[in-house]
């Protein structure tokens, strides 16, 4: 009933969303993925998807899997190339991996029956939702762009005057590197998902041969991130410092939208915050910064894992905070924002995995009510946290570390205590000869 629940709320968000992305003259995401089935679908975690869904079967049936997968992607390749039609620029494999999940479902549906069935269906479902969560972003992103004409970036960039501008700083920082320092930085952005499926087919690795998933992995987390963040999107639009100050990127934005270009090398100027329009094409989707978020739920699901796994985690970790300051993505509020914002998520799905209890409701009202505060303190105070930086400063730091030591403390709590080494009965002494 649950898996029900879930899929008719999934399902009924989604037929949502595509009639707002209808409303704006762009197909939504149920339009995109139906169409990835015969056309070159757009990059995406479609073979992530796949990855994913393949947790549930034998080492046999993936191997048939991803040969099937990667078999139709070629046939279809070669007859695009030879019909000579056109494959935009950026476009991944992916319709074989989509064609295969699709597959399994029809197989556990017809050929098994049982917990067999059911775990399938849960392989496939895993698999669809981590492709349909992809979708339904880039529908949310292109819905801010819509409905959000203006931006609250004078207010963010003069809030983040209390950390010392360190989006200018890192930015600075990253052009002395060039070129290996923004290329790897940038392979590390963009392969977020990469990492977070590595990470999770690692914690799936058992499933197949325990017939059962985990009570809380990373992809469930995730998830919760993805559909929460764009929702504060909404409330508090935000572009980021290099569309904002600077030139834009990838094509959109541009000084022609900024309040001056002044990223990375000038510091903006302080004067009083407004709400400023700009363009209909750019995401406002740095408040919070979801790619910090992310990047600490892999740090904090590869706190048990092997030895590698741990230094990958903590290397993800780093990187994507560096390059979402360096490549001028998001100011440095903006990731104390999505620190706080991943601890509270990853608190309350893991409560919620336990029981609720005391301790996990406090910890989840904790987290909360710091991260309401510091959106507040962003919109209406960035003044005076712009004139007083030697408080405001360590203010935001401390309430940033409150919830990290809570989580930490908390946590700990709710690890099962190690089981005691038993005892060896003690040996009755051998009778001395006489």
């Amino acid at each position: 009933m649950l898996w029900a629940a879930a899929v008719a709320v999934a399902g009924g968000f989604l037929v949502a969303l595509e009639f707002a992305a209808r409303h704006y003259g762009e197909p939504g995401p149920i339009t995109t993925q139906v169409s990835a089935l015969v056309f070159a679908p757009k990059s995406g975690p479609l073979y992530g998807g796949l990855a994913l869904m393949m947790v549930v079967l034998t080492w046999r049936q993936r191997f048939l899997a991803a040969g099937a997968a990667l078999g139709i992607d070629t046939v279809l390749l070669l007859v695009r190339w030879a019909a000579g039609a056109e494959i935009p620029e950026g476009v991944s494999f992916g319709t074989g991996a989509l064609w295969v999940m699709l597959g399994t479902a029809v197989v556990a549906l017809t050929r098994r029956t049982g917990p067999e069935r059911v775990l399938l269906l849960k392989g496939v479902g895993l698999g669809l939702l981590l492709v349909a969560a992809r979708k339904t972003g880039d529908t949310w992103l292109f819905i801010t762009s819509q409905t959000r004409p203006t931006v609250l970036d004078q207010y963010v960039a003069t809030a983040d005057r209390a950390l010392g501008d360190p989006s200018w700083l890192v930015g600075r920082m990253l052009e002395a590197t060039a070129p290996i320092g923004p290329h790897v930085t940038q392979l590390v952005y963009a392969q977020l998902a990469v990492a977070a499926v590595v990470v999770a087919c690692y914690q799936l690795r058992d499933v197949a041969t325990e017939g059962r998933f985990p009570r809380h992995h990373l992809v469930r987390t995730f998830l919760v991130i993805g559909l929460l963040g764009p929702g504060v999107y909404m409330l508090f639009p935000v572009v980021g410092p290099v569309f904002a100050y600077g030139p834009g990127a990838s094509g959109t934005g541009g000084v022609e939208w900024a309040v001056a270009d002044l990223w990375p090398h000038t510091p903006p100027p302080l004067t009083t915050p407004l709400p400023m329009t700009y363009d209909g094409i750019t995401p406002r989707n740095c408040m919070p910064s979801l790619h910090t978020a992310w990047a600490l739920a892999i740090y904090l699901h590869t706190r048990s894992a092997p030895r590698l796994l741990r230094f990958a985690g903590t290397f993800w970790l780093v990187a994507t905070l560096t390059a979402t300051l360096g490549f001028g993505y998001h100011y440095g509020v903006d990731l104390v924002a999505g620190v706080v914002f991943a601890l509270t998520v990853e608190a309350a799905v893991r409560a919620a995995d336990r029981g609720w209890d005391r301790s996990g409701v406090r910890l989840v009202a904790h987290g909360t009510t710091v991260f309401v505060a510091l959106l507040l303190s962003y919109r209406y105070l960035p003044m005076e946290m712009a004139r007083h930086p030697e408080i405001s400063g360590p203010a935001l730091i401390l309430a940033m570390t409150s919830v990290i030591y809570g989580y930490i403390r908390t946590t700990r709590r709710w690890e099962p205590a190690p089981a005691p080494t038993p005892r060896p009965d003690p040996q009755p002494e051998p009778a001395q000869a006489a």
